[in-house]
């Protein structure tokens, strides 16, 4: 069986998923699409084909008979309705972070799956889905550093868009982070704090950059996490876990070292889509082959929630400046794997 998917969005992240889907993997096609930008949704299907169908809202394509499951990858503050409008047609849906832009949003969604009996979302976390942090894992979960008692991370952007603000370091950038440290980790969060290291000149105005992210787990764990979006460089992510008799690091992508004019260098990304290509591909055929076999096994909406309730706590550290207590309700039965 083919799964039929519509797609609600065809910005930047939609028609990269859309291209995935229509050339690159199996066990599904794309059969409606819809975008408040008229001539986004011309692009798509002037570039994959006339089958698709235009629809002029989400919450009609969601409806639509011939659409068996959702992308929703739309504006952030319209995944909730979208989101809950799958879950009430009994549709799987993958939604692009954030599940809900915030987390009382978040606890509806869980709500409403976990009253229709089955798992049908799975939210847009690719880190689980990526090599190195899968092989990172394994090095822990294997004992060969001991337990761990620190995690020092970075993410590192060349320059952001106009736009973007202070609290967006927490909810568009470090939520990368909260989700895949609890994955990484098998742990949750207690407390969180932000302090502000001396500011870069290439920032604009408005924005504090870079912060530092100091989050203590419920096991003690101690992880800090810099996050500089304007470092110039390039597209960096780097995570380091100190274990009690070893250190395990995320590898850096695979890149050709150059030996050229006196000089001896790796090239570093400058993009992030890039960076986590292949880790697009495996988080979207898994939701793919999860629905076709009934299963999903992805990040499920009680993360999107978890990491919502840690953003939220980071977004009040940036303006208190203290340390922010968390208080982690524990997983539902019904999302224990």
């Amino acid at each position: 069986m083919t799964l039929q998917i519509g797609v609600i969005g065809c910005g930047a992240i939609g028609q990269d998923h859309i291209r995935r889907m229509c050339q690159t993997l199996s066990g599904a096609r794309v059969v409606a699409v819809t975008d408040i930008d008229a001539q986004q949704v011309r692009e798509v299907m002037a570039r994959h084909g006339p089958d698709i169908e235009a629809f002029d809202s989400g919450p009609a394509l969601v409806a639509a008979p011939q659409v068996q499951a959702v992308l929703v990858t739309s504006w952030g503050p319209t995944h909730e309705e979208l989101v809950l409008a799958a879950i009430a047609q009994g549709k799987p849906v993958f939604c692009e972070k954030p599940l809900a832009v915030t987390a009382a949003g978040c606890l509806r969604i869980v709500q409403a799956e976990m009253a229709h009996g089955q798992r049908l979302v799975q939210v847009g976390f690719m880190r689980p889905y990526d090599a190195g942090y899968r092989a990172l894992r394994q090095v822990i979960a294997s004992g060969q550093i001991g337990a761990p008692l620190m995690v020092h991370c970075a993410h590192r952007n060349p320059c952001v868009a106009d736009g973007y603000t202070t609290g967006m370091a927490i909810t568009d950038t470090l939520i990368h982070e909260l989700d895949v440290l609890r994955w990484l980790l098998d742990d949750e969060y207690a407390s969180a704090q932000v302090v502000y290291p001396k500011r870069t000149r290439h920032a604009l105005p408005h924005l504090a950059d870079p912060q530092i992210v100091l989050l203590e787990t419920v096991g003690g764990i101690r992880i800090d996490v810099e996050v500089f979006v304007n470092c110039r460089y390039g597209y960096d992510i780097q995570c380091e876990v100190v274990g009690e008799t070893g250190i395990a690091r995320l590898p850096d992508p695979a890149a050709v070292s150059l030996k050229s004019t006196a000089m001896y260098s790796i090239p570093i990304l400058t993009d992030w889509k890039q960076r986590f290509m292949a880790a697009y591909d495996v988080e979207l055929q898994a939701f793919i082959d999860g629905v076709r076999g009934q299963r999903l096994t992805g990040p499920s909406a009680w993360d999107g929630h978890a990491a919502a309730v840690a953003a939220d706590a980071c977004v009040l550290a940036q303006s208190s400046g203290a340390v922010e207590r968390m208080a982690a309700a524990p997983r539902p039965a019904f999302y224990q794997s």
